[in-house]
C-alpha cells in the first residue's frame, strides 16, 4: 500500500490546490477533508489534485462528492484509471470540472 499523503498550497485569486497522492480509502480519506477544511473556508475555488492518487475507494469519492457539495471544486487531472473508472461507473463523473493539463500544451 502506497501511504496516503496530501499537501495544500494557496495561490492567486483565492484558489486552493490539494494535492493528493498514494492509496486512499475509508481508514485515510480523512486525510483529504481536514486539509480542505484548513484555514479560511470557503477558498475562492478548491483544486484537487488526483493525479497521483493510486487507488480512491468509495469513501473518497464520497468525500469529493460532499466537498464539491459546499464550494466550488475542480480536479486537477488527467484522472488516474481506477478513479476515472470508478467516476464513470457510479455517474458521478459529470458532477465534476476536471481540470486536465495533459491536454494543455505551450504556445
Amino acid at each position: 500500500m502506497q501511504a496516503p499523503q496530501v499537501t495544500v498550497r494557496a495561490e492567486a485569486d483565492d484558489v486552493r490546490v490539494v494535492v493528493c497522492s498514494g492509496e486512499f480509502d475509508l481508514d485515510t480519506t480523512g486525510l483529504l477533508v481536514e486539509a480542505c477544511e484548513v484555514g479560511p473556508v470557503p477558498a475562492g475555488l478548491l483544486v484537487v489534485d488526483v493525479r497521483q492518487v493510486a487507488f480512491g475507494d468509495s469513501s473518497f469519492l464520497n468525500a469529493l462528492i460532499r466537498l464539491r457539495n459546499t464550494r466550488p471544486l475542480a480536479l486537477q487531472g488527467p484522472l488516474p484509471k481506477q478513479l476515472h473508472r470508478m467516476m464513470e461507473m457510479t455517474g458521478a463523473l459529470p458532477l465534476f470540472v476536471i481540470r486536465d493539463t495533459s491536454t494543455e500544451r505551450a504556445g
